[in-house]
C-alpha cells in the first residue's frame, strides 16, 4: 500500500522546522498555511516563519544559558530555523537577533525549494480529514477559532490562554544621538550593539505616571480573565506592580556608561536593539504594551533621545491559546484522544521562538519515524530538547492542574549531584558554583544530544544545513 503524506497545519517556526526535519528524512510533506487567504491579528505578511514579536532568539551562550544550549542542540540536529537565523543575524551583544524580513524570506525560500515539501494555502477550519493518518498541528498561539473549538471538543479539556504583547519599532534616523549612545551592557558582543536612552529620577517618575494613566486597550468580556505570561508582560502592567519594577527589569541602568555625561549615573535606561540588517530599525527592548497607539507615541516620546521618534510599528497585544498538554498529549506530542494528531509549537505550552521551533523539530522527527516504521525515540531529559519535552508532556515540574507556558531554563534539567570544587579541592559557592553546575549540565547535554542524533540518523538530518543542501535533497 502506498504510504500517505505527512500533513502539517501551520507554516510558522514550528511547522516549517517540522516540515524540514520530515523532508530531510525522505518523507513527503504538505504544509497547510491559511495566510494570505485568512490573516491573523499579529501577522503582516504571508511568509512562512514570520516573526511577529521581537526579533531576538535570546542568548546564544551555549555554556552558560539554557536557551543558548537549545540553539546549539538544534544546530547539531540540522535545524533550518537556526541555520537561517545564523545567516541573518544582526548585532545584539551575546544574544542572537535576526533581520526579521531576511530570516523569514530565507525559511520561505528553503521550504519552497525542497522537492519533498508542498505548501498549500488555505485554512483548515476543522479537524483534519480522517484519511490524514500522520498530522502535525502547528497553528501557534493564534489558532483559528473553528479549529480551536474542534481540538478542544475532541480532547475534552478546556484551553488555557494568556495575552502576548508586541514591542514598538523605531526608525534609527529619528533618534537624537546627542542624548542617546551605542553600548552593550557590560560591553558584551561588539560592545556597541544597543542604543541607550538615559532617564534621571524626575524623568523616570514622570514616565511611570504616564504609563499608569495612559489610555489602554479595552478587552472584550471573554478576554478579561485571561492571565498574562510573566515572561512577556506589557510594560504598563510591570509598572502597576511597583514604581521601581521597571528599573530592575527592562530599564535597569547597570553595566552602561553615558558617553555624553560619563560621571553621572542614569537612574534608568531604555535600550533599543537592531531589528533589520540595514540597521535602520530598532525595537524597544522589553516595551511590549497594550497602550493605545496615540498614548504610545505621546508617552514613548517622553524618553530622552526619542522626543522626535518615528515608529515603523507600534506595540500591540493579542490573545494566545494553548493546550493543557500534560493531560491531553503523550510523550511524543500525540493527542491521546486521537493519536494520528501531533502538536507542535506554542499551542503545546512552550513559550518563545526557539522553544517553538524546537518543538517542531521533535515532532518532525517523531512523524518521520512513524512514517518510516522506525522506533520513536525521545531526546534524553538531560538535553535541552528533552527537558522541554518532559515539561510540556508531564515532566517533574509540569503541574497538570496549573500548567503554564514555559521557556527553556536550567530548572527543567535533572540535577547534577557532582560536588563542585575548584582545582585546590575547595567547595565552590554562590555564582562560581552556579557557573560550574551550568557548564556541567551543558557539556552533558551536548554529549547526549549527539548520541540521540546518531541513533536516529537513518530518519533525520545529520550535520550542517547549507544552501547547497537545500538544492540537493532527494
Amino acid at each position: 500500500m502506498m504510504k500517505k503524506t505527512v500533513h502539517i497545519v501551520g507554516g510558522g517556526l514550528a511547522g516549517s522546522e517540522a516540515a524540514w526535519q520530515c523532508a530531510g528524512a525522505g518523507v513527503p510533506v504538505i504544509i497547510h498555511e491559511m495566510r494570505p487567504e485568512r490573516g491573523t491579528e499579529a501577522h503582516l505578511t504571508d511568509k512562512l516563519a514570520e516573526l511577529v514579536c521581537s526579533n531576538s532568539f535570546r542568548s546564544d551562550d551555549h555554556e552558560n544559558n539554557a536557551v543558548g544550549l537549545l540553539h546549539e542542540e538544534m544546530r547539531r540536529c540540522g535545524s533550518l530555523i537556526m541555520w537561517c537565523a545564523d545567516q541573518h543575524k544582526v548585532p545584539a551583544g551575546s544574544a542572537l537577533a535576526v533581520d526579521r524580513e531576511g530570516f523569514s524570506a530565507a525559511v520561505n525560500a528553503a521550504i519552497e525549494a525542497h522537492p519533498l515539501i508542498t505548501v498549500e494555502r488555505g485554512e483548515i477550519a476543522s479537524l483534519p480529514p480522517a484519511d490524514w493518518d500522520n498530522v502535525i498541528i502547528a497553528t501557534g498561539p493564534l489558532t483559528s477559532p473553528a479549529l480551536s473549538e474542534a481540538i478542544l471538543s475532541l480532547s475534552g479539556e478546556d484551553a488555557l490562554a494568556f495575552f502576548d504583547a508586541i514591542a514598538p519599532i523605531v526608525h534609527r534616523d529619528s533618534i537624537d544621538f546627542t542624548k542617546a549612545w551605542f553600548q552593550s551592557r557590560y560591553d558584551k558582543g561588539d560592545g556597541a550593539d544597543y542604543i541607550n536612552c538615559p532617564l534621571d529620577k524626575d524623568q523616570y517618575e514622570a514616565f511611570i505616571d504616564a504609563l499608569l494613566s495612559g489610555d489602554k486597550t479595552e478587552f472584550k468580556d471573554w478576554e478579561k480573565d485571561t492571565p498574562y505570561f510573566d515572561g512577556c508582560l506589557p510594560i504598563e502592567v510591570m509598572a502597576e506592580r511597583g514604581r521601581e519594577t521597571l528599573r530592575h527589569g527592562p530599564m535597569k541602568p547597570v553595566g552602561l556608561t553615558n558617553e555624553h555625561n560619563p560621571t553621572v549615573k542614569a537612574y534608568a535606561i531604555v535600550q533599543l536593539r537592531q531589528d533589520n540588517a540595514l540597521a535602520t530599525l530598532y525595537n524597544m527592548v522589553g516595551f511590549q504594551t497594550k497602550l493605545k497607539y496615540g498614548a504610545q507615541q505621546d508617552i514613548f516620546r517622553m524618553i530622552p533621545g526619542l522626543e522626535n521618534a518615528e515608529f515603523a510599528r507600534l506595540g500591540g497585544i493579542h490573545r494566545n491559546t494553548f493546550l493543557n498538554s500534560p493531560v491531553v498529549l503523550d510523550d511524543t506530542l500525540r493527542l491521546k484522544a486521537e493519536p494520528r494528531l501531533r502538536f507542535a509549537g506554542q499551542i503545546t505550552g512552550v513559550e518563545g521562538y526557539v522553544e517553538s521551533a524546537a518543538c517542531g523539530l521533535m515532532t518532525g522527527r517523531f512523524a518521520a519515524a512513524q512514517y518510516l516504521d522506525k522506533p520513536t525515540e525521545s531526546p534524553p531529559q538531560t538535553t535541552a530538547l528533552g527537558a522541554l519535552l518532559a515539561h510540556i508532556t508531564g515532566g517533574h515540574l509540569a503541574e497538570k492542574r496549573s500548567f503554564q507556558p514555559m521557556n527553556i531554563n536550567f530548572g527543567l534539567f535533572p540535577p547534577m549531584n557532582t560536588p563542585f570544587k575548584d582545582k585546590n579541592g575547595k567547595k565552590l559557592r554562590g555564582k562560581e558554583k552556579t557557573r560550574a553546575r551550568r557548564r556541567l549540565i551543558t557539556a552533558r547535554a551536548l554529549d547526549d544530544i549527539q548520541i540521540w542524533t546518531l541513533t536516529g540518523a537513518s530518519y533525520s538530518h545529520r550535520g550542517e544545513v547549507s544552501a547547497d543542501d537545500i538544492a540537493t535533497k532527494p
